[in-house]
């Protein structure tokens, strides 16, 4: 009886746990809203929060005992897993609308400064690593400066009504390239930090990417198209029609996440990879009435615990003026890095002034991407305690910027002048004349 009462009361800890967590969020959440923020700024307060900044831990020991700590690990795995896929989707929606040789162009400059930046930034952080690890360290500061949060940008996009002009068309497409191109690298750092994994295995990769395009894709593709098997109409009709296929896609979720974590890669990138390689034909209904019900779920009962577990290792109780210094730094070069390398690459395209500055403020956007880059970082150990913390900082100051900055410098009558139709003459607001389309 004891031990079912210790069970018991685990349980019941566990979900007090989940339900303060889930309701921090949305209300803070719902206040950045109120504020035109993304919810995302509320949910990463309230993860830190949550953590032992404040009353030296007595709020996190208090909700979160140590027993329940590996179950709302677990939880948050799954819900970044199912982030990540949703993330590797929408990234192989997003075209390069009409400007393929801009969007590749300021790619490479959102990616390649602030990782050569954060780089060499990263050297003056060394410390005591040497060899292999400070190597590791500074690779992974300078990739940590590199990403954008391609799922926040376009929710900021939306919520401002810009997804239809050419800004925000080109915001998405440089996002989408320039967060391949992170990932990828981020993949290489976590491959090369496991010591014990044999090479090998990491190898082994390319044949399962290979795997994934050619068998299971075309494979989701022929379970989407398949015809009804009920007459019976209205959305009974469509669960019935697609929980089979939803079975295939989370098994094949689990499969694709733990073979990579298998091969010596963080089990992220095999959810990554399996929303990449999702049809794109032939399940019209499944994404447009099942999967946004998905995303909803993912973003209110599985992601929130994340918040909370990133925030157990984020302590600012100590932070003193050298560590305001150091916050400093890094946002000086996490923000110059991002900004400089797209406004320069737009520039170098000429794209005017007003747009060049308008798409480094909407590239510079880092949120629960960066977020889950820095939670890598930490779990493998390439990041201590302080500078995670600084980071998640960073990466929170940085989500901010958008909402508090985009209206100065690209105001909605200018986004509206910019959707109306123009003559064929005039077709790319964005550009100068003799631009390089």
């Amino acid at each position: 009886m004891g031990e079912r009462r210790v069970d018991i009361d685990t349980v019941a800890a566990l979900l007090r746990a989940l339900v303060v967590i889930v309701v921090v969020a949305r209300l803070l959440g719902l206040l950045c809203r109120r504020f035109g923020q993304p919810e995302v700024i509320g949910e990463i307060i309230g993860g830190i929060l949550l953590g032992p900044t404040l009353f030296h831990g007595a709020i996190t020991r208090e909700l979160f005992p140590a027993d329940i700590r590996p179950a709302l690990a677990a939880l948050s795995t799954v819900g970044i897993c199912v982030f990540m896929f949703l993330v590797g989707l929408h990234l192989a929606d997003g075209g390069l609308g009409g400007h393929g040789r801009i969007a590749v162009m300021l790619s490479l400059g959102s990616t390649v400064v602030p990782f050569v930046l954060g780089t060499l930034f990263a050297v003056g952080l060394v410390g005591d690593r040497s060899g292999r690890s400070a190597v590791l360290f500074c690779l992974f500061m300078g990739t940590a400066m590199s990403i954008t949060a391609f799922p926040v940008l376009a929710r900021i996009l939306t919520d401002r009504d810009l997804v239809d002009t050419p800004i925000g068309g080109l915001a998405l497409a440089t996002a989408a390239v320039g967060d391949v191109l992170a990932w990828s690298m981020l993949a290489v750092l976590v491959a090369l930090s496991r010591g014990d994994t044999p090479p090998w295995r990491v190898l082994l990769v390319l044949p399962f990417v290979a795997i994934l395009v050619g068998l299971v894709r075309p494979l989701l593709a022929r379970l989407a198209a398949r015809p009804p098997v009920t007459r019976v109409p209205g959305p009974v009709t469509l669960m019935s029609l697609r929980a089979g296929l939803l079975l295939t896609i989370a098994a094949a979720l689990v499969l694709s996440s733990t073979a990579t974590s298998w091969m010596g890669l963080h089990h992220i990138f095999g959810a990554f990879l399996l929303g990449a390689v999702m049809p794109r034909a032939g399940a019209p209904t499944l994404r447009a009435r099942v999967l946004p019900w998905i995303e909803r779920i993912d973003r209110r009962v599985l992601l929130p615990p994340f918040f909370v577990v990133a925030g157990f290792a984020v302590d600012l109780s100590a932070m003193d003026g050298r560590g305001v210094g150091l916050l400093l730094l890094i946002l000086l070069v996490a923000v110059g890095g991002k900004m400089s390398g797209v406004f320069g690459a737009a520039r170098l395209a000429r794209v005017t002034s007003r747009h060049s500055a308008a798409l480094a403020l909407l590239v510079n956007t880092r949120g629960l991407t960066e977020l889950i880059v820095l939670s890598v970082g930490f779990q493998i150990g390439v990041l201590d305690q302080r500078l995670y913390s600084l980071m998640v900082l960073m990466a929170l100051v940085t989500t901010l910027m958008p909402g508090l900055l985009l209206p100065l410098v690209y105001p909605r009558s200018r986004a509206s002048r910019d959707r109306q139709p123009r003559a064929a003459a005039a077709s790319a607001p964005l550009l100068e004349k003799e631009s390089m389309l």
